[in-house]
């Protein structure tokens, strides 16, 4: 018999696609014993849909692996219930009671850890996910339980670590005993976690297909890639043995080294990539990878340039191997577009790091990543770019030379790349992409 032992915040399709598969399968391992209670973060979601399907619902896996097609189907019964706030408080805070409960989990998006201020702890619940944490603990702590491993999957830099600071401060806003303060820090592990996995969620263009597939109606069924990577700072195998399963799960001391090889070659090879490739007149990765010049691009850019400054090519050129199958994903239809919303602040935390420690260790500019800069600058005086309104405004008008110098967006002067900037964006309005991809690739 399993035991409600986890409490997850989000339901969405990325944790049904990644945590609670991997329960399901130390489940069906027999390594543990555990089922996961989903809390709804938001006035708005899936609990009612979850609670109608009893917690169950398919998870379609398709990628390519090793160089083989893989399509499979994995029926998911790892959550017990879900629970709303919004609509029942009472239940909610009756979770920390329960003595087997041992971990939580969270994926609130990006914005869903912040302190808002304005909360009460009589709030029912209260807005901000932190604080409706921090008053579960609240209940923990005065039930006289253990504490928790709190494992926060949200996309921010050092999120356990923000998600425990904001308890923190919440805990100061209502006036709790430094007792408690001590208990959450010392009783509770707010681990660091870096989550990798690209999830497509519920298959909409093709839900007929899916469902005449599992032969029922699923108004759950979510889809996924193959790849998976779960690094967590901490360690907690012993009572989480997801390594036992066949988990594809890092339990470290430091989760910035496989942060910076993930931000610096997945996602710095997305971004220094789709611009380009947008004005060239491909509209998916998949189209990209299957392009000729483009997949050239990236694989220079990549292998030659972004994974040479980094220092580890055993471990990154596997890596880099791996993202390149990846991206080639026959199942995933990404659209570039998509990739290219809010470019200059993801350029700015995924490629120019590569450029300046590139610069700084040889001497000479990467061409394949400052190239992408001047696309990026030729992107964005098109329609197409989706951004703040003052940055848009901004780099439609500026000179390169003046957006180069704009140490609001980069955090420094670029004027250092202007000639090489200059000579690309030149090229791009002169003679189009594929004169500019073929003076780069040369």
């Amino acid at each position: 018999m399993f035991r409600e032992r986890i409490i997850q915040f989000g339901e969405g399709g990325f944790l049904r696609s990644f945590v609670d598969v991997f329960i399901q399968k130390m489940n069906e391992q027999g390594l543990y014993d555990g089922k996961v209670v989903v809390v709804q973060p938001i006035p708005k979601g899936l609990i009612p849909v979850i609670n109608e399907q009893s917690g169950e619902y398919h998870q379609f896996l398709r990628g390519i692996d090793n160089g083989t097609v893989v399509d499979e189907c994995l029926e998911i019964h790892s959550i017990s219930r879900g629970v709303d706030p919004y609509t029942d408080y009472a239940e909610y805070l009756k979770l920390a009671k329960n003595p087997d409960m041992h971990i939580i989990i969270s994926n609130t998006t990006e914005a869903g850890i912040e302190y808002l201020g304005t909360e009460s702890l009589t709030d029912a619940p209260p807005k901000s996910f932190p604080a409706k944490l921090t008053a579960l603990l609240w209940q923990r702590y005065q039930a006289e339980l253990p504490g928790f491993v709190i494992l926060s999957c949200e996309l921010i830099d050092n999120n356990g670590k923000e998600l425990l600071a904001c308890v923190l401060k919440y805990a100061d806003l209502w006036n709790l005993p430094e007792s408690f303060k001590t208990w959450v820090k010392e009783e509770n592990d707010f681990c660091n976690t870096l989550v990798d996995r690209i999830c497509t969620g519920y298959p909409k263009d093709d839900a007929e297909q899916f469902t005449a597939r599992i032969g029922k109606t699923d108004k759950l069924m979510n889809t996924a890639e193959i790849f998976h990577l779960w690094v967590i700072e901490g360690h907690h195998e012993d009572i989480f043995p997801l390594q036992k399963a066949g988990i594809n799960v890092i339990w470290t001391d430091d989760v910035k080294p496989y942060k910076k090889r993930k931000v610096r070659i997945l996602n710095g090879g997305h971004t220094s990539m789709v611009l380009a490739a947008r004005l060239y007149g491909l509209s998916t990765v998949k189209e990209c990878l299957d392009d000729p010049t483009v997949s050239r691009f990236l694989k220079k850019a990549m292998f030659e340039e972004i994974i040479p400054t980094l220092g580890h090519e055993e471990e990154d050129i596997p890596f880099g191997n791996a993202v390149l199958e990846r991206f080639a994903n026959p199942f995933v239809k990404h659209q570039l577009l998509s990739i290219a919303l809010n470019s200059v602040s993801k350029f700015k935390a995924r490629v120019l790091p590569t450029i300046l420690e590139y610069y700084e260790q040889k001497g000479t500019l990467p061409q394949c990543l400052t190239f992408s800069l001047a696309a990026l600058i030729a992107f964005y005086r098109t329609d197409e770019a989706n951004d703040g309104e003052e940055i848009m405004a901004f780099m439609k008008t500026a000179s390169v030379s003046e957006i180069l110098k704009k140490e609001e967006y980069w955090g420094r002067d670029l004027s250092f790349l202007k000639e090489t900037v200059e000579h690309y964006y030149g090229l791009m309005e002169r003679e189009g992409m594929a004169a500019a991809y073929e003076e780069v690739l040369k």
